[in-house]
């Protein structure tokens, strides 16, 4: 029997994937979600690096509680400047086999205001 890791390991790659066959050269953005905190990183995967990121452990973000909708907004938001500060405007949105939905929904569409495409 395959446990809840193995299922939710299977479903990382499987979107995984799915985006980088649909990447076109476009740069990939990575939501990581846990318990506490959400973590976000535009990748270059051709090169393997990291071009930008965020989280809702840094300092400035660090008053409000990592684990709700409106981290998941700011740390979107701020993602989406700094790759936008680095001339990155379309990526692929990579959702690391989480649904699309509550905080992930929240990051990608602070996301989309902030400026990036997908």
């Amino acid at each position: 029997m395959a446990t809840v890791k193995d299922r939710a390991l299977r479903r990382r790659a499987s979107v995984r994937r799915s985006v980088k066959a649909a990447a076109n050269g476009r740069q990939r953005l990575s939501v990581h979600r846990s318990g506490k905190h959400i973590y976000a990183q535009v990748i270059d995967d051709v090169k393997g690096v990291t071009l930008a990121s965020a989280s809702s452990l840094e300092k400035d973000m660090r008053a409000k509680s990592g684990a709700n909708v409106e981290a998941a907004k700011a740390v979107g938001a701020l993602v989406a400047k700094r790759a936008v500060e680095k001339g990155i405007k379309d990526v692929v949105f990579d959702r690391g086999g989480y649904r699309y939905h509550g905080r992930i929904k929240a990051l990608g569409d602070a996301a989309r205001e902030g400026g990036l495409k997908f």
